[in-house]
């Protein structure tokens, strides 16, 4: 039986291309919120590569071709267009990590490609690194009331929590493996933030150099635990 719209047609007395509120024309809209919402993204990510820390909201909506009320009607604040950038830049380095994770080389070489990783991505986009990680600098004060090393907090935690999950899952760590797993993870990824922070800012050795010297400092823990039986191994 046909359905009857609420001018009491049917669905065969409905003009061509019609369709009753919360089906095509729902998802249209929504297919194009998310499609304004990716270029209004890509527009932000274009003046961070420019100007980093520093990106404003005005320059922004300007690259965007808007105004800034509209860019506010999508993210909110400055806030909360960060959060949508950090997981954007986020999933895609995580996604960079778990393929490092998962080449068949041997344990050492597998932990510095995993190092390695986080490093190319920071060093081939700094400034988009430093936005997500760094306020302006004091010469040039970010937008009142935003805090970017409030924000990068949780983006921390979400790598140490991806990572340690991936070695809960394959090192076997015995009885309190969990709670040692998650150690190992937020361990390792403030001394990947911090030392790549360091690095970045100050570059006193080369990239290759620096993966070295870190994975010299995991190694004595990571080259004895032997592999979680039936898992991937790390």
């Amino acid at each position: 039986m046909d359905s009857i719209d609420s001018a009491g047609r049917t669905g065969a007395e409905r003009p061509a291309g019609t369709e009753r509120a919360g089906t095509g024309g729902g998802d249209r809209q929504r297919s194009a919120t998310e499609r304004r919402r990716r270029e209004l993204l890509e527009a932000a990510e274009r003046i961070v590569l420019r100007d980093g820390p520093e990106a404003s909201m005005n320059a922004i909506a300007a690259e965007a071709g808007i105004t800034k009320p509209i860019l506010y009607r999508h993210f909110g604040d400055k806030g909360g267009l960060y959060r949508a950038l950090a997981v954007r830049h986020t999933d895609a380095l995580l996604a960079n990590l778990r393929a490092a994770l998962d080449a068949q080389v041997v344990r050492r070489e597998r932990v510095e490609a995993t190092l390695d990783a986080y490093l190319v991505a920071i060093e081939t986009r700094p400034q988009v690194y430093r936005f997500l990680m760094h306020p302006a600098d004091e010469d040039h004060p970010a937008e009142s009331g935003f805090d970017v090393g409030r924000h990068s907090a949780p983006l921390l935690r979400r790598l140490g929590e991806e990572l340690a999950e991936v070695i809960a899952e394959r090192l076997d760590l015995g009885p309190e493996g969990a709670g040692r797993a998650r150690v190992w993870g937020h361990g390792i990824v403030g001394m990947m933030h911090a030392a790549g922070d360091w690095w970045l800012r100050e570059r006193p050795c080369s990239r290759e150099q620096l993966v070295s010297h870190l994975t010299d400092l995991l190694w004595g823990q990571l080259a004895t635990v032997k592999d979680l039986a039936g898992g991937p191994g790390f």
